[in-house]
């Protein structure tokens, strides 16, 4: 049997299985191996009823006294009992009314689910169920894939049985001397033990050998997009300290030590000839813009030009402005120019000729800065707001330009713990931003219930009529009713026909086009706008110093970074910020959502939401997906530290990837997919 071979060779396949692996683009033994389980029953430590205790068990019995109801919420209840030699116990499963009609009262099941306490007795809370016949060896772990309705968990793991030889057959993706020095098992092995593992340590062991090849794969891309871009030149950038004083002699306030900090480490990576290529994370209000500003001084002095790129034309018009205010008192102040899609024609040829020349020292604006119709001279350092990425694509039309590599220094205002950073960021040197500047008053953040939204908006129209702005943030555009998540459009009806609707209020959602969300949040800025209803398309937004209420709807459904910063939107002028926390109902005042309300730094929360929930909730569903992570746990230091330490070995050792085709081949889809360098 070969990889190669089609699924409907496979004994016990046949030509009707083989349609319905088709359709979820199963067609071959290959794909098949690489059609991971989602997730693992574990039927190996059964408990007797009788012994069992709130949290997660696994039981086997016989069900009876099966009935349906519905609760006072609408909730539709499917309520049974389970009994096995010892006691009897309550399952109750919520919103699945076929539970009544499918099991039979006659079979033994294995029954997977919590114990927990719900109002006023303990039951089994939408357990999962596996026939007792069908789990002939007794007390296993079963593999469950992602199904469909023709495919079920029972034909692949059939197929996975009937296989076996296959495994055999799958190339290493490894270096020999990697898996000898951490004893790992093959891929092969792994990857059989992943489909039908022997036991729950057989299983661990795959895992992580399969885990540290992902994490490995990412370092050892990272490392290879760092030697290559040492390869190449910048113009080093010489420090000149009496410039660094005299600027900050002018600044209103004292710079923290992490600011001090990263300033001299961006100053040093720009004095040398090799191109820095920096990221700078920092908390909200911890004073990215002071940095950027700082180590832009220095390339303007030394002769250079500065490229200040932001994702939207409202963040670079506000990054225009502070750059202004902040350099007011030096003689570059006059040398800043922005460059935006609204500005005119006869506008944009003025600046265009003011950046080629090189009077305009600083140039501000979008990705359009970097287009081919605008030519650059002698550009010495590239900041990037938000963005994270400035691939070799970009840089080389730079350089096409300048004759040289520029500096590059990327900023992100969401905190990511430093075991993601590690892993997602492999080719950039990171640099966090934790202490926040003297003076900065932190959020109040509350809980408020559904139940008490009435009082909630009386709080915010008293606000507003003090002169004060709001933002009101759901996690949809659209009405969903299967979702039952509050929407921003309907959201944005109900309070501008209802009790806001004395007020101005603002739709602001990622569906509308790019000039239109500009158009509302220059309102909103201006003060036109009191009352904002968003997704969040305003998570990284323009400062608007007058907002100091910031209401999040279903508040259950973000991430706890994500609140943190979409709570940084307000308080950022003399008045104090208020964030408020709506669950979409009683049930969504989690232990975690709590957290919110006394944890004010937003790495330490980061870390929680990766423990949690995972990278998508920090960094975005798009991100999280180009990780392509299929088993490696980010919250693992200790493989991803290994991973590292053998990236580097690998580099160091001279190896070429010319002898790994198969890593070649991952190595260069993780440099596609994430713009490596």
């Amino acid at each position: 049997m070969k990889l190669s071979d089609s699924l409907q060779m496979v004994k016990g396949v046949g030509p009707k299985n083989a349609l319905v692996l088709a359709g979820a683009g199963l067609h071959t033994i290959e794909d098949f191996i690489d059609y991971w389980p989602r997730r693992y029953d574990d039927y190996s430590n059964l408990l007797p009823i009788a012994s069992v205790r709130p949290g997660l068990v696994t039981v086997r019995g016989k069900f009876s006294n099966i009935r349906a109801k519905h609760s006072r919420r609408g909730l539709h209840l499917t309520e049974a009992l389970l009994s096995d030699d010892t006691a009897t116990m309550k399952v109750i499963w919520f919103n699945q009314p076929y539970r009544a009609k499918s099991i039979n009262l006659k079979a033994e099941y294995f029954v997977s689910g919590e114990f927990v306490f719900r109002s006023g007795s303990l039951s089994l809370s939408n357990p999962k169920l596996e026939l007792a016949d069908d789990i002939k060896q007794g007390g296993r772990i079963v593999p469950i894939y992602r199904e469909t309705k023709l495919l079920s968990s029972k034909l692949l793991n059939k197929i996975a049985k009937a296989i076996g030889e296959a495994f055999l057959q799958i190339p290493e993706t490894l270096p020999g001397w990697v898996i000898e020095e951490l004893g790992l098992a093959s891929r092969g092995a792994a990857l059989q033990q992943l489909h039908v593992p022997n036991d729950g340590e057989s299983l661990a062991t795959a895992k992580h050998r399969l885990g540290f090849e992902e994490v490995f794969q990412m370092q050892l891309a990272g490392q290879i997009a760092r030697l290559e871009l040492a390869k190449e030149s910048s113009p080093a950038i010489a420090f000149d300290d009496d410039v660094a004083k005299r600027f900050v002699a002018h600044l209103p306030y004292k710079l923290t030590d992490d600011q001090r900090k990263t300033v001299w480490q961006i100053y040093k990576d720009m004095n040398s000839t090799v191109p820095m290529n920096r990221l700078v994370e920092g908390d909200v209000g911890s004073g990215k813009t002071v940095v950027a500003v700082m180590a832009s001084i220095m390339a303007v002095e030394a002769g250079t030009q500065v490229l200040f790129m932001a994702p939207t034309e409202i963040l670079a018009r506000q990054h225009a402005d502070s750059l202004a205010k902040l350099l007011d008192h030096t003689e570059w102040a006059s040398s800043i120019g922005l460059l935006v899609g609204s500005l005119s024609a006869k506008q944009k040829s003025a600046l265009h000729a003011r950046i080629a020349s090189g009077e305009c020292r600083i140039a501000v604006g979008t990705n359009a800065l970097i287009q081919d119709k605008v030519a650059t001279k002698n550009v010495g350092l590239v900041v990037i707001d938000e963005q994270h990425r400035f691939g070799v694509e970009q840089r080389t039309k730079l350089r096409t330009k300048a004759g040289l590599f520029p500096h590059v220094l990327c900023m992100t205002a969401t905190p990511i713990p430093r075991t993601l950073a590690l892993t997602l960021y492999g080719e950039l040197d990171v640099t966090q931003l934790k202490s926040m500047p003297k003076g900065r008053t932190p959020i109040e953040t509350e809980i408020i219930l559904p139940t008490a939204r009435a009082g909630l908006y009386k709080d915010i129209d008293e606000r507003l009529a003090e002169g004060r702005q709001a933002f009101i943030v759901c996690p949809i555009i659209e009405e969903n009713v299967e979702l039952g998540l509050t929407s921003a459009e309907e959201l944005y009806k109900k309070l501008s026909t209802g009790p806001f609707k004395h007020r101005n209020v603002g739709l602001l959602h990622g569906g509308m086009k790019a000039d239109q969300k500009d158009d509302v949040m220059s309102r909103f800025k201006s003060g036109e706008i009191e009352l904002l209803v968003a997704t969040t398309v305003i998570e990284v937004g323009v400062d608007v110093p007058n907002a100091t209420v910031m209401v999040v709807e279903s508040a259950e459904r973000f991430g706890l970074a994500q609140i943190h910063q979409l709570r940084g939107r307000v308080g950022r002028g003399e008045h104090a910020g208020f964030c408020y926390l709506v669950p979409s109902d009683d049930m969504g005042v989690s232990k975690r959502l709590r957290v919110l309300t006394h944890v004010m730094d937003g790495f330490r929360l980061s870390e929680i939401d990766l423990e949690l929930r995972g990278p998508g909730a920090i960094y975005g569903m798009r991100q999280s997906g180009a990780l392509d992570l299929r088993i490696a746990e980010l919250t693992d230091e200790k493989l991803i530290a290994t991973a590292k330490k053998m990236a580097d070995e690998f580099v160091k050792r001279g190896e070429k990837l010319l002898n790994y085709p198969v890593l070649a081949e991952r190595i260069e889809y993780f440099r596609s997919i994430s713009k490596l360098n």
